[in-house]
C-alpha cells in the first residue's frame, strides 16, 4: 500500500511539474473563460464609498465643476446632466468628468452571475489608487483605491502612516482587505483572477513623482522617472518638466536604462506584485492573484519582462502572465510580431487583437470581405506563427480600448480601433444592434469559442451592450434588475432611433451555452485544428477538432441565407451514423451515404 501511495506522489510530482515549466503558459490558462472587467462602470456594490470631488483631484481634465456629483448608473448615456449642461461643451469633452461608483462590493455581488455565465477567469483592469476612472495612471501599487473599498476616508489616513518606499511600514487598507476577500471568493468558486499591471508609467500623482516635483534634484526618488529639465529656482517660471507616455504628461513614465526599469521603481514594482501573488508571505498562493496583464508592455525592455517572469514564477510557477503588444504603427495599421515577448522568458500570451481582426474581415467586413479560404489562410498563418503559445493567447472580441463587438457588427467597414466613435467620424452610427446583426455577433462569439485559444469577453457584451471606441464602449454595465432610460439622445444633437436598454436574455444564454459548451468539451480548448473549405462562394467554413482521437467537427454558415449542405461520407465528417449539433441539439443521420445539414443563416454547428 506504501508502495502505490509513492507511486502516486512521485506521478502526482511529475504531472505538476509538467504543468509548470518556467517556458511554458499553465494548463488552466489554455482553458480558460475570461470575463475583463472595467471596475468603475460594473457594479456599484457599496454607495457609501461613492467617490467625491478630492478623489478625482489630479485626473484629467484637471477640475470639477461646481454641482458635480455621481452619474445615474441608468441614465441616457449621452444626455447630459445638470451640471454638464452648465458648462457649455459637449458631450467629449467632459464624459471624462463623470463618475458612476463601480467597486469590488460590486464585482463580489455578480460573482455567481459570473459562474451562471460559465467564466472561469476574471481579469480587472487597473484597481490601484488613481484619481481617474481608468486607472492607468496609478498613484501607488501597493494599496486598492480607496473608492473601491468601504472606508476611503480611513484608507487614506493609512496611506499617510507609511512609507511607501519601505515596504516594512505598508498596512492593509480596508480596500485592500476587500480585494483578498474577492480573491478568497473568486478561488471558492473555482475561478482564477488576474490584475492588471501598469508598470511602464504611473500618474502625476504618485507619491514618488510627487516628492521629486517638490524637492526636484533633492528628492531620493530623482532617478525614477525621466526627467528632461529641472526647475531653476532664480527664474519665476517653472521649467520642470519630463517624459510622459506618447508624450502625455499626466502618465510620467519610468525611467529605463539598458537592463529596463531602473533599480528604484523596479524593487518598487516587485514587492508590489509580491504582496498581491503572496498576501500574507507564507509560501501558500492560495490566498493571492493568478495572473498578470501587463500594459502597453512593448514600450519595456525586455530584460526587464525577462528578471518579471523569473520573479512572478518564482512566488507561483502557475502565474499566467499576458502582454498587451499590440500596434507597431497604428496609422498603417500594422500590429507587432509577437513573438519576441513569447519565446517563453517572458510572457506566456498577448492581448491577440489580430484574432478579432481576422474574424472581422470574414463576419463582419462588406466592402473589403475574407472569403472563406482567406480566413483559413490568415488564422492558419497565425496559429503557425505562434505554434504552441496560440492555445494560451487571450483572443479578444473587444476590450475597454476598442469599441464594443456589437457595434463593429453595425459599423462593419470602419478599421478597427480606428476613429470608430461618432467624436472622430460624425456618420459613425450609435444605434442598437438590429436582429440580423445580433445573429452576426453571435456567429463571432461561436467561432472564438470553438476555436483555440483563451477566450475573452468584455463585460456586458453578453448582456446586449453597444458603444464605440473610448470612451463609449465604457457605459455603465447593463444588468436584469434595473430599468433604463432609452437611448434617445445624439451627442451632436442629430437625429437618431430611441433604442431601448435593458438586459437581453437571449444574448446571454447564447453566450452561456457556448461556454458551457467549451467547458465540457476540452477538445474545443485543447484539441488540434484543421481547416476546411466547404464552400467559397457561399462563405460556408468547416473546422476539426481533435483530441485524444476523439473528434468534433464544427461549420459555420457566414451567409444571410438559409444553405443545405449534402456532405458525402468521408467527405470532412468521416462516416459515422450520426452526429448531434452541440449547440442546438438537432441530431443528423446519415442517409444514402451522405449528410443533409440545414444551416440558418450566420449559423454554427459543433457536430459530435
Amino acid at each position: 500500500m506504501k508502495k502505490q501511495i509513492l507511486l502516486l506522489l512521485v506521478l502526482f510530482s511529475s504531472f505538476s511539474s509538467a504543468q509548470t515549466k518556467f517556458n511554458e503558459p499553465p494548463r488552466w490558462a489554455k482553458e480558460a473563460v475570461w470575463y475583463q472587467i472595467f471596475p468603475e462602470r460594473f457594479y456599484n456594490g457599496d454607495k457609501s464609498n461613492d467617490p467625491k470631488a478630492i478623489d478625482m483631484e489630479g485626473a484629467w481634465p484637471f477640475f470639477v465643476p461646481k454641482g458635480w456629483t455621481i452619474t445615474p448608473w441608468t441614465h441616457d448615456w449621452y444626455k447630459l446632466q445638470p451640471y454638464e449642461k452648465a458648462l457649455g461643451k459637449n458631450f467629449y469633452e467632459i464624459v471624462n468628468i463623470r463618475r458612476y461608483g463601480g467597486d469590488l462590493q460590486g464585482v463580489i455581488d455578480k460573482l455567481d452571475y459570473l459562474k451562471k455565465l460559465g467564466i472561469t477567469a476574471i481579469y480587472l483592469n487597473p484597481i490601484f489608487e488613481s484619481p481617474s476612472l481608468h486607472k492607468y495612471d496609478a498613484t501607488m501599487y501597493h494599496h486598492v483605491d480607496n473608492n473601491f473599498g468601504p472606508d476611503p476616508e480611513g484608507d487614506r489616513k493609512m496611506w499617510g502612516e507609511e512609507d511607501p518606499a519601505n515596504p516594512k511600514t505598508w498596512k492593509w487598507t480596508s480596500a485592500d482587505k476587500l480585494l483578498l476577500k474577492l480573491i478568497k471568493e473568486t478561488h471558492k468558486r473555482g475561478m482564477k483572477i488576474m490584475l492588471d499591471g501598469v508598470f511602464n508609467h504611473m500618474g502625476q500623482t504618485s507619491w514618488a513623482f510627487l516628492d521629486i516635483k517638490k524637492n526636484q534634484q533633492n528628492s531620493k526618488f530623482k532617478d525614477w522617472f525621466t526627467i528632461k529639465k529641472w526647475d531653476d529656482p532664480t527664474t519665476k517660471e517653472n521649467e520642470f518638466d519630463w517624459q510622459g507616455w506618447v508624450g502625455i504628461k499626466d502618465l510620467p513614465e519610468v525611467r529605463e536604462d539598458e537592463n529596463g526599469i531602473v533599480a528604484g521603481p523596479k524593487e518598487y514594482i516587485f514587492n508590489s506584485v509580491k504582496r498581491w501573488m503572496n498576501p500574507n508571505g507564507d509560501g501558500n498562493v492560495e490566498d493571492g492573484i493568478d495572473g498578470w496583464r501587463l500594459d502597453v508592455a512593448e514600450m519595456v525592455n525586455h530584460k526587464f519582462w525577462k528578471e518579471f517572469r523569473t520573479f512572478v514564477r518564482g512566488i507561483n510557477p502557475e502565474t499566467y502572465i499576458v502582454g498587451e503588444v499590440w500596434w507597431e504603427d497604428w496609422n498603417k495599421y500594422k500590429m507587432f510580431d509577437a513573438r519576441p515577448w513569447i519565446a517563453g522568458d517572458e510572457f506566456d500570451a498577448v492581448m491577440n487583437y489580430r484574432y478579432m481582426r481576422a474574424n472581422k474581415n470574414f463576419v463582419l467586413n462588406k466592402k473589403e470581405q475574407d472569403d472563406s479560404q482567406a480566413y483559413k489562410d490568415s488564422l492558419t498563418t497565425m496559429m503557425k506563427t505562434f505554434g504552441d503559445s496560440y492555445y494560451a493567447m487571450l483572443n479578444l472580441l473587444g476590450s475597454h480600448d476598442t469599441e464594443r463587438l456589437a457595434s463593429v457588427v453595425i459599423n462593419p467597414d470602419y478599421k478597427y480601433d480606428h476613429s470608430a466613435n461618432v467624436r472622430d467620424s460624425k456618420k459613425y452610427d450609435i444605434r442598437k444592434p438590429n436582429e440580423t446583426e445580433r445573429l452576426k455577433q453571435k456567429l463571432m462569439v461561436a467561432l472564438q469559442f470553438t476555436q483555440p485559444g483563451s477566450v475573452h469577453i468584455y463585460n456586458g457584451d453578453e448582456a446586449g451592450m453597444w458603444g464605440g471606441d473610448d470612451p463609449d464602449e465604457r457605459k455603465p454595465n447593463v444588468w436584469q434588475e434595473f430599468k433604463y432610460e432609452p437611448e434617445t439622445t445624439h451627442p451632436f444633437n442629430k437625429p437618431r432611433p430611441v433604442d431601448e436598454v435593458k438586459f437581453d436574455n437571449d444574448l446571454f444564454k447564447f453566450y452561456q451555452k457556448m461556454a458551457s459548451l467549451r467547458n465540457s468539451n476540452k477538445i474545443l480548448s485543447l484539441g488540434t485544428i484543421s481547416f476546411t473549405v466547404i464552400d467559397n462562394n457561399l462563405k460556408i467554413i468547416g473546422y476539426t477538432r481533435e483530441l485524444n482521437n476523439e473528434k468534433v467537427y464544427v461549420i459555420a454558415n457566414n451567409n444571410s441565407e438559409s444553405n443545405t449542405l449534402n456532405l458525402a461520407a468521408d467527405d470532412f465528417l468521416g462516416s459515422k451514423a450520426g452526429y448531434k449539433d452541440l449547440v442546438s441539439g438537432v441530431s443528423i443521420k446519415m442517409e444514402r451515404n451522405q449528410y443533409n445539414i440545414k444551416l440558418a443563416p450566420y449559423q454554427l454547428v459543433v457536430l459530435k
